[in-house]
């Protein structure tokens, strides 16, 4: 076989090597998939706006709150939440426990009065009636097996100034 002479002018070219071959197939693959990928956004940030609230002097209530300059009518949500959350708890049957708890809410105790939570044979009652007078109407709640679920309404006085009929029980403790 004769041998050639190197020719000066024919060069191999890069390309056609296989190992060049891989790297660039790597390098496109690379591109592409750098490419397509999502860029990251930095994180937003902290305006005004976006920043911590200030807090202020108040907290907002949730839901419905005392009114001491509001009238009957205006406490009835916040009296009937009273009510039923005593209702829904392990007092329910403890007309204590509804004093203390609207008491607790910022009701007046020398405003309020209560049937009796037992019969006069010792079983428990009924029903149980509480209510809290609020100038000349009166808040009153009625809870207990005869009654399903609790009840809360507002009416007028009685003349004499009471909001409950019949015998109540001594707020005393």
């Amino acid at each position: 076989m004769p041998l050639r002479k190197p020719d000066h002018h024919a060069r191999r070219s890069p390309l056609r090597s296989p190992r060049a071959h891989a790297v660039l197939l790597g390098g496109a693959i690379m591109l592409l998939l750098t490419g397509c990928a999502p860029t990251p956004t930095p994180p937003p940030t902290p305006t005004q706006s976006a920043a911590e609230p200030t807090p202020s002097a108040e907290p907002t209530p949730v839901g419905p709150a005392l009114v001491p300059e509001g009238s009957a009518e205006d406490n009835l949500a916040f009296f009937a939440q009273i009510i039923r959350s005593v209702w829904n708890g392990d007092g329910r049957g403890a007309g204590r426990a509804y004093v203390d708890a609207l008491v607790a809410g910022g009701f007046d105790k020398s405003a309020m009065q209560i049937t009796a939570d037992t019969s006069t044979v010792g079983n428990p009652a009924e029903s149980i009636q509480v209510s809290v007078r609020w100038g000349e109407q009166c808040l009153i709640g009625q809870v207990g097996d005869a009654t399903g679920e609790p009840v809360a309404t507002v009416v007028g006085a009685l003349p004499d100034g009471a909001c409950l009929l019949g015998e109540t029980r001594p707020i005393d403790w």
